[in-house]
């Protein structure tokens, strides 16, 4: 009688070979862990951290942009996009109203300039910007000078992306908020105003908060426009710094400064995602 079992005729199942789904996992884990360590000490062993150290870390260099690049470059910097932010949103909501509306040509002039302005690097608005502007409107160097033409070309690309989420937001606001307002008696128009117009702001503040982190760096075009010493921004006010001294650290510093905000700014539009989907739940 032969001592080998019919796993056929009893039913038996055959015993799987090789590793289970969750062990494969925990070897892929185990292997991006380890080749994410290698690269680490890869680049700790093989960088010249002298080299580094001398060339961005003088703290003699440092200490010499201090109170500047805070009371000057970075008050530009925030001025530059706070403004621009301003003009975009003022831009961005007239555009969204229009891409909403029933009328034809509001529509489609809308559509064209979303698609030029989202479609056109921001440095070419910002050369445009101060090339035709003072030439359309001479007079307009004395208003607002290089505050006034940086203001204008950070809205001008801000205004269709901000037109884009705005109308977003206007369409995520459920249908019937609009029938209330209508059934109370407002006017199209008032209920967008008082009820539309308010929903749609809580929910996109993050991507328009977002939009306000890009803008502050986007700002770093304005050396573009040639200014004077007292209007550079971070980007500018370190890189004048570092030809001079011949040394990247005023650089350095720059970009932490740009940290300094962005950050923090980081910071709440991940906490007002968080808390806009926690209340969607």
């Amino acid at each position: 009688m032969s001592d080998t079992t019919d796993t056929a005729g009893t039913g038996a199942q055959p015993r799987r070979k090789g590793l289970t789904r969750r062990q494969k996992r925990t070897v892929s884990r185990g292997v991006q862990y380890a080749v994410f360590v290698a690269a680490v000490i890869a680049f700790a062993v093989t960088a010249d951290w002298g080299r580094l150290q001398n060339q961005f870390a003088q703290m003699d260099i440092a200490k010499q942009m201090f109170p500047d690049v805070i009371t000057l470059a970075l008050r530009n910097t925030v001025l530059y996009t706070l403004s621009g932010f301003v003009v975009g949103l003022v831009l961005g909501m007239l555009i969204a109203l229009m891409r909403l509306s029933s009328v034809g040509p509001y529509r489609w002039v809308a559509g064209v300039y979303i698609e030029i302005f989202r479609g056109l690097p921001a440095l070419l608005i910002f050369i445009f910007v101060g090339v035709a502007v003072p030439l359309a409107f001479p007079g307009t160097e004395i208003i607002g000078g290089t505050y006034g033409k940086v203001a204008i070309a950070l809205g001008l690309v801000s205004a269709a992306y901000m037109a884009e989420t705005i109308r977003a937001g206007i369409q995520a606001v459920p249908r019937g908020q609009t029938e209330a307002a209508r059934s109370l008696g407002f006017s199209p128009a008032r209920a967008m105003v008082s009820i539309i117009i308010p929903q749609a702001f809580r929910i996109i503040l993050p991507p328009l908060t977002n939009e306000l982190v890009l803008l502050f760096k986007d700002s770093s075009l304005v050396l573009f426009l040639g200014v004077t010493l007292e209007e550079r921004e971070l980007s500018k006010f370190g890189r004048d710094l570092a030809s001079q001294t011949a040394n990247s650290t005023p650089i350095l510093v720059a970009g932490l400064c740009y940290l300094l905000v962005t950050i923090p700014l980081g910071f709440v539009v991940r906490r007002m995602e968080a808390k806009a989907q926690g209340a969607v739940k």
